[in-house]
């Protein structure tokens, strides 16, 4: 059997790799969206919403991936221009809200995680991040690939080695909540949801598109990357279960579950990589609105100032720091989801598995044509 080449595999894995390492900052580094979304409904109903979720995210970012490449769009801009024609500018209104909102919940985290970790002021933690994610977002796109797919692996390492460890300290409790815990319906609706807030992330992850040059590969990718998103947030919330229904009320469920495992070393490497995924989510995020006004400049055949990329940056998210101290974590994640999620639906799912899907068949039609005459 001939094995794929590396640059077929790279297409293939690249963007699950980088949508995970996007997710997860907004979508379950801390645990909180784990609760808010799952747990919420009971430890067995909880799995089968983020089921639901996978499902979602697959069929989205495979359906959008295929997109990008018939239209050549690789950045959020382009896409959508492509997707909605004038009407365009509804996606990024919606988009920088979710910037802002995002940006919001891991400034906050941040700064509790390192509050937590050495005993500094939540502002240190905060300050640290944004002027990691200046830096990265500096130096632009190749770099910025190569630090989010890396640091997606080695997170993987670590939530295998948090499931290890859970299942060893408190299999037992796992095992009696996942057997004896109430369940309620609202699974589907909660994994619906908790994936549309997501989906906004994947226009912002076209950057990964140059390496994908066939139909196979963008399908593959897309469908592949929404189980590669969702595997490290499985294993955490095995872990969750052992701790419901009191962890329901955990603004950063991870630092007590860290605190309850007792192993100093392991909570110290973990709180790091969990803080190295703020710093990948924002760079991401703001890396794609960057990009949206490189896109600006090339159209008016200038090129953007190399300051002015990690300048976007610190201050967007100074604004969403700002945001997050007014309102606080809990109500960021529990009201401000949930309106993003309604929002992304009108915006972005129903388009492109509209307007989207029709135009890709115009094209594999179109392309039918062509290759017969």
């Amino acid at each position: 059997m001939k094995l794929p080449s590396l640059q077929k595999l790279q297409a293939i894995i690249l963007p699950g790799l980088i949508f995970q390492s996007v997710v997860i900052a907004g979508g379950y580094a801390t645990g909180r969206e784990l609760v808010e979304f799952f747990l919420s409904n009971g430890p067995q109903a909880g799995l089968y919403g983020m089921l639901v979720a996978t499902i979602v995210w697959s069929l989205v970012l495979a359906t959008s991936l295929e997109f990008a490449r018939l239209t050549q769009s690789y950045d959020y801009k382009t896409f959508f221009r492509k997707l909605l024609g004038p009407a365009w500018v509804l996606y990024e209104i919606v988009y920088i809200i979710t910037i802002v909102l995002i940006l919001s919940v891991i400034g906050s985290a941040a700064g509790i995680l390192l509050a937590d970790m050495i005993g500094t002021p939540p502002l240190i933690g905060t300050i640290i991040l944004i002027v990691t994610i200046g830096v990265l977002t500096f130096f632009g796109t190749s770099l910025i690939e190569r630090v989010l797919a890396s640091w997606s692996l080695l997170l993987y390492l670590v939530y295998i080695s948090f499931l290890i460890i859970g299942f060893s300290k408190f299999g037992d409790n796992i095992g009696f909540n996942f057997r004896e815990s109430p369940e309620n319906n609202a699974w589907v609706g909660d994994g619906i949801k908790y994936a549309s807030y997501n989906l906004a992330i994947i226009p912002t992850i076209l950057f990964c598109m140059r390496h994908i040059k066939t139909r196979g590969e963008a399908i593959t990718g897309g469908l592949l990357g929404g189980v590669i998103a969702i595997v490290p947030g499985i294993l955490f919330y095995f872990v969750l279960v052992g701790f419901y229904p009191q962890i329901i009320e955990e603004a950063v469920p991870v630092n007590q579950i860290l605190g309850m495992m007792n192993l100093p070393v392991f909570q110290l490497l973990f709180q790091i990589v969990i803080f190295g995924t703020f710093i990948e989510t924002g760079t991401a995020l703001l890396h794609a609105l960057n990009e949206r006004v490189a896109v600006t400049y090339r159209a008016k055949s200038l090129q953007m100032p190399v300051y002015l990329r990690p300048a976007i940056a610190v201050i967007t998210m100074v604004i969403a720091v700002f945001i997050s101290d007014r309102i606080g974590l809990i109500a960021l994640i529990a009201n401000g989801y949930v309106l993003l999620t309604y929002l992304f639906l009108l915006v972005f799912v129903l388009p492109l598995f509209t307007i989207g899907v029709y135009k890709i068949l115009g094209y594999y039609r179109s392309t039918e044509n062509n290759t017969s005459d």
